[in-house]
C-alpha cells in the first residue's frame, strides 16, 4: 500500500536519488534541492511504499505580473520511479498536492506537463483564462487549474516562474 504524505528533512536524500533515478539528468534533483532553499512556501509531498521513497511532487510559487493578488504555484517537477510508474502514485500525488494548495488559499496551479494525464485532474489549457507561459512551449502542455472559482477573472498575461527554473 502507497502511504502519502509530507516530506521531511529526512526524505532529502531519498527524494534525490528518485529524481536523478526518474529523469535523464540530475536537473530536477538540482532544482528541488534549490528550490527547498530558495523559494516559499512550498508544498512538497513523497509517496513510500514500506520504507522506500517512490515517489515525489513539488509545487512552488510562480507569478502573474500585474496580478500580484493571487497566489499561484506551478507543479514541477514530479516524479515516481520507473518500476513504481502506472500504478496510480502519480494521481495520489497530484491529488494530495492540489487538496493541500486549496486548504492553504492558493487560487490557481500551473503545471508544463502531458496533455493526456493533467486534466484528469480538471488541468486545462492556460490558454483558455489568456495566460501563457515564459517558455517557448505548445499551448497544450502549458495547464492550469483555477482552485479558487473566479480568481483568475479579469486576469491575463504570462506566468514566470521562479528564476531557478533557468538553470534547467
Amino acid at each position: 500500500m502507497t502511504q502519502i504524505r509530507s516530506e521531511t528533512a529526512t526524505d532529502f536524500d531519498a527524494v534525490r536519488h528518485l529524481n536523478k533515478t526518474a529523469f535523464e539528468t540530475d536537473a530536477e534533483a538540482g532544482l528541488v534541492d534549490a528550490l527547498r532553499d530558495q523559494a516559499e512556501p512550498i508544498i512538497s509531498f513523497i509517496a513510500e511504499k514500506g520504507e522506500q521513497v517512490v515517489g515525489h511532487i513539488l509545487f512552488s510559487p510562480v507569478t502573474l505580473p500585474g496580478h500580484n493578488h493571487l497566489k499561484v504555484m506551478g507543479l514541477a517537477p514530479m516524479a515516481v520511479l520507473p518500476d513504481f510508474q502506472r500504478q496510480g502514485i502519480g494521481s495520489e500525488l497530484v491529488t494530495a498536492g492540489l487538496n493541500q494548495c486549496r486548504e492553504v488559499g492558493i487560487d490557481a496551479v500551473v503545471v508544463l506537463g502531458y496533455p493526456e494525464f493533467y486534466p484528469r485532474f480538471g488541468f486545462v489549457p492556460a490558454s483558455q483564462f489568456k495566460i501563457g507561459c515564459e517558455y517557448d512551449v505548445p499551448d497544450e502542455v502549458f495547464m492550469l487549474i483555477e482552485l479558487n472559482e473566479g480568481a483568475l477573472e479579469g486576469c491575463w498575461g504570462t506566468v514566470n516562474y521562479h528564476s531557478i527554473f533557468a538553470d534547467l
